[in-house]
């Protein structure tokens, strides 16, 4: 079976990453079809992570699989 993984883009400073995860668990999770898959969840920081910067940009990779 192949790995399904749910893509957030991110936008801001990474101190305010935690509303974006507390958004993905807490919301659009439990209202998906998807349940959280156990396996490792990463992030993409590409040219436009910028840290602290509010246009910094990076990829938030979540692990699911189906109901």
């Amino acid at each position: 079976m192949a790995e399904i993984y749910a893509v957030f883009q991110y936008k801001g400073p990474a101190s305010k990453g935690e509303e974006t995860y507390q958004y993905i668990f807490g919301t659009w999770l439990p209202d998906s079809d998807f349940l959280l898959d156990n396996k490792p969840h990463f992030e993409i920081m590409g040219d436009q992570y910028k840290n602290e910067d509010p246009d910094s940009e990076e990829e938030l990779w979540i692990p699911i699989k189906k109901r």
